[in-house]
């Protein structure tokens, strides 16, 4: 499999895993809050469950996500920051 990524445009910066996982923790409570209000109360419990995994993530170091993006080809900002330019 190659796993080669594309060197961004000029003046673009690389999507790197923890932007992922920022952007993908974003996306999931702006959905959950918009299914809580829209379908059923119930989907709220998806908003605790993101704000806990983020929460054992800052001290474990564990991600779900990330290791997911890991395997689609982002790469972490300190990889980006160590490669030629």
């Amino acid at each position: 499999m190659n796993t080669a990524v594309a060197a961004p445009a000029p003046g673009k910066r690389e999507f790197s895993v923890e932007r992922g996982v920022s952007a993908f923790a974003g996306f999931m409570v702006l959905l959950s809050v918009a299914l809580t209000y829209w379908l059923h109360p119930g989907f709220v419990w998806l908003t605790v469950f993101v704000g806990v995994n983020l929460f054992q993530q800052a001290f474990t170091g564990f991600c779900p996500a990330a290791s997911v993006m890991r395997r689609l080809g982002l790469r972490r900002e300190a990889e980006i920051a160590a490669a030629p330019r």
